[in-house]
């Protein structure tokens, strides 16, 4: 049993801190709303009120850095403003983990990192990034902010579209005109996507990037369709003409797997959903 912080009991949080809580570890997880604190303990997780604005504030949040181990999942939430606001959070952060008990963090960054070019290959986490070439800058210096403390052992976590449970491709196009459908998907399951931060604990892979996407990658049209038949979901009314199929940055998952982790859901052709009531 290890026990465990969450920074963030979001969409990804939530499930991540459910998993290791099943699992036996010891979790305890922050909301930035007090009103979904009381719904999370509801739920069987225990959370407390944590924000970062960029200074800590909430309500006994220093135990959160009583674990060993912490989790990240703050959104960059860059497309408001320029995101200095999030790196100014980083650096908070950074400053309560190095004054801590915390000795291990998992960080959870995403493929946007990538540059927006396409390539004949898949991006992997050898790929060499600069501030100048990376696909999203503020990602690419939250990672190099992580990385300047030496108080902790550090995993990156990249992942994909996360997708599955209440958040389906499909419907945030249906019944759309001019949709693009003929570019890969670099698409994870919500499930999958929790279960690899538990490998990274269960298998002590520190000081790593790791990409999290599914092995397989369709067509964005084939997912669309196959949502909107499985699910009842308008498909959308028309994509764009293009001249080449199947391209679009391709992101690699083969280190992952060389580890021995094996997605539930290699395909998002096959992801599982659970739509909330009025979604079709």
């Amino acid at each position: 049993m290890k026990k465990v912080s969450i920074i963030g009991l979001g969409w990804l949080g939530e499930a991540a801190g459910l998993l290791l809580q099943r699992q036996g570890h010891l979790v305890l997880g922050s909301s930035t709303r007090p009103e979904k604190v009381e719904l999370l303990r509801g739920k069987g997780l225990d959370a407390i009120h944590f924000a970062l604005d960029p200074d800590p504030k909430g309500t006994a949040y220093h135990r959160l850095f009583d674990s060993e181990i912490l989790i990240v999942t703050l959104p960059p939430r860059s497309r408001h403003g320029d995101g200095e606001a999030y790196l100014q959070q980083l650096a908070s952060l950074r400053t309560l983990v190095a004054n801590s008990a915390v000795k291990q963090v998992v960080f959870i960054s995403s493929t946007g990192i990538y540059p927006n070019e396409n390539k004949a290959v898949p991006y992997s986490e050898e790929e060499q990034l600069t501030e100048s070439n990376a696909g999203n800058s503020i990602l690419y210096r939250a990672e190099q902010l992580m990385k300047e403390s030496p108080s902790y052992a550090l995993t990156i976590l990249r992942m994909g579209g996360l997708m599955g449970a209440d958040r389906i491709p499909g419907s945030y196009f249906s019944g759309k005109e001019e949709v693009v459908g003929h570019t890969r998907v670099n698409f994870i399951h919500q499930d999958d996507a929790a279960r690899m931060i538990a490998w990274v604990l269960d298998q002590g892979l520190w000081n790593q990037t790791f990409n999290g996407v599914a092995p397989e990658h369709p067509l964005r049209r084939e997912v669309y369709a196959k949502n909107a038949s499985a699910l009842g979901i308008l498909p959308p009314a028309s994509y764009l003409e293009a001249a080449d199929e199947k391209v679009g940055r391709w992101i690699s998952s083969e280190k992952i797997s060389a580890t021995g982790f094996r997605f539930d859901f290699p395909n998002p052709l096959d992801f599982s959903y659970s739509p909330r009531i009025g979604t079709s």
